[in-house]
């Protein structure tokens, strides 16, 4: 596998709550990101697995409006049906788009071998998932970072299909869950092994520092669909160290990590992955935290509960 920047899981003295050291802080705070290998045990990281491949085979597609999960690249609209934007608190799936004939729109994989991920509201219905989300170790890694108030929402599980798995381009997380200030970062769990051949992670190393949030994905007022507007806001999250000189072109690093290891991943950090052209599916789970005091509004695509986004701590 290829050489990662890695940590050892955070540790805890009795008594007291989870966090990251000053070490790991350093770290995050240089690079953008941060790779705990063996955050969740082997047991549970099989447990999420076992219940992800329980709902893939499950779910119906009788009534289903087979809506295809599109990041928009190559002049595609991204993905904003009605399905889609009402999926905030509830368990949809949304299929990959080479998962269908391109002339007959019929389906070519198994509907368990033919999704893209499942989402958004996994930590609160799932009793699995919401056990592995709402945790002293994860309110733990968020105090330690600054968080006053985390709260918790789009948690998902990526399946990165076998030979179909699609592309993600470079983005920023606080792109798709903007605050203003910005303050998004994802928690992203690898469920099985990620490797350069099934669609790693790659990171722009330190891109949080000189990458401003330029431009959001929110709603259209019209209702109809999504996309993506400037950002009128704070660009950076607050009191940010910046630099001032950007790179021409950014330099991406492939980090291959191990199932059971947490990437923690902040929100104007640039990343991506690849398609994956293995035999081998890549599933990860993913949630991420805003800091519950900034200001999220109605544009944004993904809406609140009638109850409020989860707080990851009381």
């Amino acid at each position: 596998m290829a050489p990662s920047r890695t940590s050892t899981p955070p540790s805890q003295g009795k008594g007291r709550t989870w966090g990251l050291s000053e070490a790991q802080l350093r770290s995050y705070n240089d690079d953008g990101y941060l790779i705990i290998p063996n955050a969740l045990d082997a047991s549970t990281t099989a447990s999420l697995l076992q219940e992800t491949r329980h709902m893939l085979s499950s779910f119906s597609i009788d009534d289903h409006p087979m809506t295809k999960f599109s990041t928009g690249e190559n002049d595609k609209a991204h993905v904003g049906d009605d399905y889609f934007l009402t999926s905030g608190d509830k368990i949809r799936f949304f299929f990959e788009e080479e998962a269908f004939d391109g002339s007959t729109g019929a389906l070519l994989k198994p509907k368990h071998q033919a999704i893209n991920k499942i989402g958004h509201y996994l930590h609160a219905l799932n009793p699995a998932f919401r056990d592995s989300t709402l945790t002293l170790f994860n309110a733990g890694i968020a105090q330690s970072l600054g968080f006053r108030d985390p709260r918790v929402l789009q948690s998902m599980v990526i399946c990165k299909q076998p030979e179909i798995g699609g592309r993600v381009p470079p983005h920023q997380d606080s792109t798709f869950l903007y605050t203003n200030p910005p303050s998004a970062m994802g928690f992203w769990i690898a469920l099985e092994d990620a490797t350069a051949e099934n669609g790693c992670l790659s990171f722009a190393k330190g891109s949080h520092r000189r990458s401003p949030v330029t431009s959001r994905f929110v709603r259209k007022q019209d209702g109809a669909g999504t996309e993506f507007v400037d950002v009128e806001g704070a660009r950076f999250p607050q009191d940010f160290v910046v630099e001032e000189k950007a790179q021409e072109q950014e330099v991406y690093t492939i980090d291959e990590v191990k199932a059971g290891t947490l990437v923690l991943i902040h929100g104007n950090l640039l990343h991506k992955s690849e398609k994956n052209l293995s035999g081998k599916s890549r599933f990860i789970y993913t949630f991420h935290v805003i800091e519950g005091k900034n200001e999220y509004d109605e544009r944004n695509w993904l809406q609140p509960p009638e109850k409020g986004f989860s707080k990851l701590y009381e």
